[in-house]
């Protein structure tokens, strides 16, 4: 079984639902206390053992190069002043992983967007962080589809249930439970977007998914399916239907950066255990919610 060392972090979406500031900066950039939303995604894909990271942007997203790249300018103003701390997280950031970056020039899907990655992937199996979910964990979320992928061998999505209105933004799956106590299903189809009466269940596809290369010739003969869009959901019900996939409801807490509820609600996630605001935010949430 080959190993998995390289991730895909499609970040190409216009970000529509974060208007008016998506409109100049790019939702991925957003911060989430001191850090872009998209290091997250990365430093997941790190602690879970990814070596090599394909980025999908699109136009006018160049920052999120120039953050996982290290200015020599700013280099040395913080040499100057003494920051030695400070270059040194840059530094690190900088050498966390081989990041690479790849243009996808028309938004056309997801599944489009991950077809671009076919040369960077060639025959290895890899994993997708979508880039509009944040989940924090005590395990890595990608770690925890590899370690299921090398007990078993087979993709890996990752899902949460969701309240069944909530199907029509997401898919529905098909699955047998294969160990309920772990959380662990076999799934033999999907649908993306159901209409009332198509879904099959409430588990949901939430932001990780475990592919293997042969992904790439299903999306090559995808017509466009919900929205008008290439979907990757329905080149993974293929694989689904053809020898199954595995379905984990994984464990973590998972927030949608792609709307302005869950950007906030993510902020206060971290803002309350990162060292330099968490005691003090704390002590003003509560303040702040005897006045609510």
């Amino acid at each position: 079984m080959q190993k998995v060392t390289k991730a895909i972090i499609p970040a190409a979406g216009l970000g529509t639902r974060m208007l008016p500031i998506s409109h100049a900066v790019p939702k991925e950039m957003l911060p989430i206390v001191d850090l872009p939303a998209v290091y997250y995604l990365v430093e997941e894909a790190v602690k879970s053992g990814i070596e090599d990271i394909l980025i999908i942007t699109n136009r006018d997203k160049d920052a999120m190069e120039d953050f996982f790249d290290l200015s020599v300018e700013y280099g040395d103003v913080l040499a100057a002043k003494g920051k030695t701390e400070e270059l040194e997280r840059l530094r690190e950031i900088a050498n966390m992983a081989n990041v690479y970056f790849l243009r996808q020039r028309e938004t056309r899907g997801l599944g489009h967007a991950v077809g671009r990655a076919k040369e960077f992937v060639g025959e290895n199996p890899f994993t997708v962080l979508y880039g509009d979910d944040i989940i924090f964990s005590q395990t890595p979320v990608t770690r925890q589809l590899m370690d299921v992928y090398e007990q078993y061998g087979k993709p890996v999505v990752g899902v949460k249930p969701v309240p069944k209105e909530d199907l029509r933004r997401y898919c529905s799956l098909k699955v047998a439970p294969v160990d309920e106590k772990s959380g662990l299903y076999f799934c033999d189809d999907m649908i993306e977007k159901p209409k009332p009466s198509e879904e099959f269940s409430n588990l949901s596809i939430l932001g990780r998914v475990l592919l293997s290369p042969e992904v790439f010739d299903l999306i090559d003969g995808l017509k466009p399916g919900a929205g008008g869009e290439i979907q990757l959901t329905d080149a993974m019900a293929m694989l689904a239907r053809k020898s199954g996939v595995y379905a984990l409801d994984f464990e973590g807490r998972r927030f949608d950066l792609g709307s302005k509820l869950g950007f906030l609600m993510a902020n206060v996630e971290r803002g309350l255990v990162h060292p330099e605001t968490g005691d003090a935010f704390r002590a003003y949430l509560k303040e702040m919610a005897k006045t609510l």
